[in-house]
């Protein structure tokens, strides 16, 4: 069976090379993000697997819920996937837009799990290195976990790096148990 990764990307990356020519990349993140969160409402989400509406049904009822939120291109694109039975991955297309954006943008969004609150300043230090060593702007985001002992934990997109205690501790474990 195909995921909705597969059937979301083609249309993700539509939806950028278009924004991206017409200089509209956050206007179509925030009408992306709106159609999203629209598809992800029960009723509609349950709309859209009716098999008694057809297709042009479908894609007239989300247009109706957009109201003017939405420019004729989106409502084109919308139509489109519509048209291809596809509406239902679009929280999935707006992630891969995301994606896309963020890496023509040379941006990344991280996490940074610490034991305890960091410091406006000492946030932004690791921001710093964090943006030299990875060779693009980070958006960092921390998040509190007093099981962590201490130290902290970066996740930046597919890069994990431990430097906890809880983590050293259980790398120790692993290693007596070998």
């Amino acid at each position: 069976m195909i995921n909705n990764q597969t059937l979301a990307r083609p249309y993700a990356k539509a939806a950028f090379e278009y924004a991206s020519a017409a200089n509209s990349n956050d206007a179509w993140s925030g009408m992306l993000s709106l159609a999203a969160a629209v598809v992800g409402v029960p009723e509609v989400a349950e709309l859209l697997r009716n098999p008694r509406l057809t297709r042009e049904s479908k894609v007239e009822a989300v247009l109706r819920l957009f109201a003017d939120d939405v420019d004729d291109a989106f409502r084109n694109f919308i139509a489109n996937m519509g048209e291809h039975d596809r509406l239902f991955v679009l929280p999935t297309v707006r992630e891969l837009f995301e994606a896309f954006k963020a890496e023509a943008e040379k941006t990344l969004d991280v996490e940074l799990e610490t034991a305890f609150e960091l410091s406006a300043e000492q946030l932004e230090t690791l921001a710093a290195a964090l943006s030299k060593r990875l060779d693009r702007s980070v958006n960092p985001r921390q998040v509190v976990n007093p099981a962590l002992i201490g130290g902290l934990v970066i996740r930046a997109g597919d890069v994990v790096v431990d430097g906890s205690v809880r983590g050293k501790l259980s790398q120790l474990a692993e290693s007596l148990k070998s």
